[in-house]
């Protein structure tokens, strides 16, 4: 039982050191939650050291005396470089994250949703992008002036790609194609969604990918490109 203190404690340490901006614990803002976090640690050290120096003499009680001292010391300087620690953290599970599978980073203003792409192994950016209640793989092409679907992926969305009229030229890497333009409901990336996309529906075998072009990216705040990564930011 003298353990469930400590426990308690560097739980709360690192949900306040990696809390995002804004983000209240257990209903409280930081500031009051670090003074109620102190305030128990104050509690258990003193409840602790006094049933030590009941139990197993002086040096049990410098025993606990040491273990507290450290777990606070760390607190305070993990929460001192909380911001650095916090992009350590968001680099390592970058870097375990499948390519395509959206991250939520910190948002640089309050309201915003940011998101963060690793790249593909062959250099191209993909993510994994929600329409509707359907999830799809599309290449990432500011290139491309719209989003444009596989006939597969159109047909796992629902879309009847029999009866759709293909008579949109698109230029893609095999050449001239002809595609069928349809209106799509929510289209979205980790936390950021997008209503009412325009987008096309490539004929039945004349497109590897899907493409998600400037008709989704345009309606973010921004998208930018650094290294390996991509990040998204929208509200």
């Amino acid at each position: 039982m003298s353990w469930l203190p400590l426990i308690a404690l560097v739980v709360g340490g690192i949900a306040l050191v990696f809390r995002q901006e804004g983000q209240t614990l257990l209903g409280l803002e930081e500031g009051e939650f670090a003074t109620l976090l102190i305030s128990v640690t104050l509690l258990a050290f003193i409840g602790t050291s006094v049933l030590a120096g009941y139990r197993g003499g002086f040096g049990r009680l410098a025993r606990y005396f040491g273990i507290w001292a450290l777990v606070a010391v760390g607190l305070v300087g993990g929460y001192s470089y909380k911001s650095e620690m916090a992009g350590i953290a968001n680099r390592i599970t970058s870097e375990l994250m499948p390519p395509g599978e959206p991250l939520s980073v910190e948002p640089r203003q309050t309201g915003e949703l940011a998101v963060r792409i690793r790249r593909r192994g062959d250099g191209h950016f993909v993510a994994r992008v929600t329409i509707g209640t359907r999830n799809v793989n599309a290449l990432i092409d500011t290139g491309a002036s719209t989003v444009v679907l596989r006939a597969p992926d159109a047909k796992a969305l629902g879309l009847d790609i029999e009866r759709l009229s293909y008579t949109v030229p698109v230029q893609t890497a095999n050449g001239l194609a002809y595609a069928a333009a349809v209106r799509l409901g929510k289209v979205g990336i980790g936390p950021i969604v997008v209503d009412g996309v325009d987008a096309l529906v490539a004929r039945p075998g004349a497109l590897k990918e899907s493409l998600l072009g400037i008709s989704f990216l345009r309606r973010l705040k921004s998208y930018e490109f650094s290294g390996d990564f991509l990040t998204l930011r929208g509200g």
